[in-house]
């Protein structure tokens, strides 16, 4: 592909001021994000991963505009997002939409959700009236649901069946691109599986962009090429999915992947569940900031910050182990 990432973060940081609480006084702040940078390219599928506190929806709200970066640019198209025309914030937000993790919250429990998608369509200008009615049912329908739901209430659909109005509401602007936070985590297991497929039709009807948001990695597994491994702020690895799953390069990424529950009765003893919390955003740890939960950890661990090691193309991790690795190289 020529031309610029459709989406880039360069050096994205964000902190919240820390309120007052028992034991504080509400003074300093919370660093959610601590220097993110990636690029995404038009029509691709990227995941971004990590336990909760580590950054994730934040990434996705600054992405969308829908807050403003402490510090660092998102940029759409080659453009800061802070310097668009009118013009081109118009374009911005037809183009990338957000679908977030809870479906109940993000509809008005007041009007039909017929009514909620034609809203989108009007504001916008996409279309009205008859035009607006008639694109609502074929969304609807896209989704997986009946024309004749646009007259129900939110209330009255199941968490699967909400969260697909939310998608076809998203879909209504003709997006090129979906941010979806957390898309299924408040679904049962058996309609998580329903709502992974349907994001992986739409995107061979449509030719969809995604960044996924989660911290599920069986369901990341389906739906991303590339995924992004995010802790305490900070990208830790980043690499091609077929890659990152088989042989994760950073300590983290190994233990997520650990994790991910394991249908063979015979291979579920073989799991390894991760240690410890994740550290306080508003005092971060010095050196490598995984270095107190790592079964890795080396004394430099604990004073310096990780260097990028990239074995291969594409695929990398900030880590000091690759010193160690190389070293037993030379040795042998």
């Amino acid at each position: 592909m020529s031309g610029p990432p459709l989406l880039e973060a360069r050096g994205l940081r964000k902190a919240y001021p820390l309120g007052p609480g028992l034991f504080r006084s509400g003074k300093g702040q919370i660093g959610a994000l601590r220097g993110v940078s990636f690029a995404i390219l038009e029509g691709e599928s990227v995941a971004l991963v990590g336990e909760s506190g580590s950054g994730k929806s934040t990434v996705g709200r600054l992405l969308v505009g829908l807050e403003s970066p402490s510090g660092g640019e998102v940029f759409f198209r080659g453009r800061p997002l802070s310097s668009l025309s009118s013009e081109e914030t118009a374009r911005f937000r037809r183009e990338v939409q957000i679908v977030f993790q809870d479906p109940f919250g993000s509809l008005n429990p007041r009007i039909p959700v017929g009514r909620a998608i034609a809203e989108a369509l009007a504001v916008h200008r996409i279309a009205r009236g008859r035009g607006a009615a008639e694109r609502t049912g074929e969304l609807l329908r896209l989704v997986g649901l009946k024309e004749a739901d646009g007259d129900r209430y939110p209330h009255e659909f199941s968490g699967g069946q909400r969260q697909r109005v939310c998608i076809a509401r998203a879909l209504a602007v003709e997006p090129r691109f979906l941010v979806a936070d957390e898309p299924v985590s408040s679904l049962d297991v058996s309609i998580q599986a329903q709502i992974v497929h349907l994001l992986l039709e739409l995107r061979a009807q449509l030719g969809l962009g995604y960044l996924v948001i989660s911290h599920n990695l069986g369901i990341v597994g389906q739906l991303a090429e590339r995924v992004l491994v995010l802790y305490l702020g900070q990208v830790v690895e980043e690499g091609p999915t077929r890659s990152v799953f088989p042989t994760p390069l950073h300590p983290y990424t190994k233990a997520l992947i650990e994790a991910i529950p394991r249908p063979d009765p015979a291979r579920r003893g073989e799991r390894r569940l991760l240690k410890g919390d994740v550290p306080s955003s508003s005092a971060p740890p010095a050196g490598c900031p995984f270095h107190p939960r790592c079964p890795e950890v080396m004394d430099r661990c604990r004073r310096e910050a990780s260097p990028w090691w990239e074995p291969t193309p594409g695929h990398r991790a900030t880590c000091h182990l690759h010193d160690r690795l190389a070293s037993r190289n030379l040795a042998g």
